[in-house]
């Protein structure tokens, strides 16, 4: 069955669709902030989720202080909008990025991550070409094995290092506990932290991370912030984490059923170009609001593949559905813009600005 909003949506925009409903993501903005609040910590929301400097902009007048972006290009979008106070949490590399985080500096206060020495190597530039000390965080492992030094010690000799240098001022500490290590990432804070101290530094950032640490949120003893990015919209890995439910969930993708030539099977307009194999470890490629049993199975480009075998409602061509996925950060990044909607009213198109921004 389609419903009134979602014929509105394929009659003027076609389908797939991605489509944003701003009063859950007013909601999830305020619900987020309001649990940093009560934890007593700074919310430095993550862009990478939604990537536009309107959303960051509502973040920051809800309380945010500043944001957070993966990539360079990223924080030039946003700086370019007039947003400041800005944390890269990747290490950055090459004469051409320092010469745009540079360029980038003289005109945002930014901050940017580390977890070498060959990428302190680098930013010694950076403060002779943009004429500003650069604040540089010492990204710290615990527990997840993406980036960040794996030992206090390490950590503390590597802003001991950094901050020898003329223009490089150690900043802090970032980390990204999984779920269940906090009590490990408290261990290594505070040994990292009273190593710093050891040899006169202060650290003024300490920035955990994660919308699925929600439950954690103001558990490491001398935090300072915390970095969700998800939240604002949702998806159904963060209902599966037990951190938001379907109708936190602020973005769908809107797809026409193409083709049933079977019972118990049919085709989606909303392949691995929309969705993406992403699957965030869940079984199947997200959840058809209208259809919860129906399976999402796999994927060609263009092609989902429905397994309606176990689905006690089963959809006719033609008609359109609605889908929350897997991870939302990834199919957003595959969009050159959302529609945004109110109750069953189309209100315009919003721009995802800094897609495709891999460097």
């Amino acid at each position: 069955m389609t419903t009134p909003l979602a014929a509105k949506i394929a009659r003027e925009y076609g389908t797939p669709c991605a489509v944003i409903d701003m009063d859950k993501v007013e909601r999830n903005i305020a619900r987020i902030q309001a649990a940093c609040d009560a934890a007593g910590v700074a919310n430095r929301p993550h862009i990478k989720t939604h990537k536009n400097p309107m959303l960051a902009r509502m973040q920051i007048a809800a309380g945010a202080r500043g944001i957070t972006c993966q990539k360079l290009g990223e924080a030039e979008i946003m700086a370019d909008a007039g947003i400041d106070n800005i944390l890269i949490s990747y290490n950055l590399l090459g004469d051409e990025k320092m010469a745009r985080l540079a360029a980038l500096q003289a005109r945002a206060n930014v901050t940017v991550t580390v977890d070498n020495l060959t990428v302190v190597d680098g930013l010694i530039k950076v403060p002779q070409m943009s004429g500003r000390d650069l604040p540089v965080v010492v990204e710290c492992d615990t527990g997840r094995k993406r980036a960040g030094v794996e030992t206090p010690a390490e950590a503390i000799e590597l802003a001991r290092e950094l901050s020898a240098w003329p223009g490089l001022k150690f900043a802090g500490f970032l980390m990204y506990p999984t779920e269940t290590g906090w009590p490990e990432a408290q261990r290594f804070f505070d040994e990292a932290l009273a190593g710093v101290r050891a040899v006169g530094l202060e650290p003024e950032i300490v920035s955990t991370g994660g919308t699925p640490n929600l439950r954690n949120i103001g558990k490491l003893k001398g935090g300072t912030e915390h970095r969700f990015g998800t939240y604002i919209y949702n998806d159904r890995m963060q209902v599966a984490a037990g951190v938001a439910t379907w109708d936190d969930c602020a973005l769908n993708i809107y797809s026409t059923v193409v083709s049933r030539a079977g019972p118990e099977r049919g085709i989606l307009d909303a392949g691995s170009k929309t969705l993406t194999t992403d699957t965030g470890g869940l079984d199947g490629h997200g959840l058809i609001l209208e259809h919860p049993e129906a399976k999402i199975a796999k994927f060609a480009e263009e092609h989902g593949f429905l397994d309606l075998a176990r689905s006690n409602t089963r959809p006719n061509v033609g008609d359109v559905v609605r889908i929350v996925p897997n991870h939302v950060c990834v199919v957003v990044n595959m969009m050159d813009e959302v529609v945004m909607v109110r109750g069953d009213e189309i209100i315009g198109t919003l721009p995802v600005a800094a897609r495709g921004k891999l460097r």
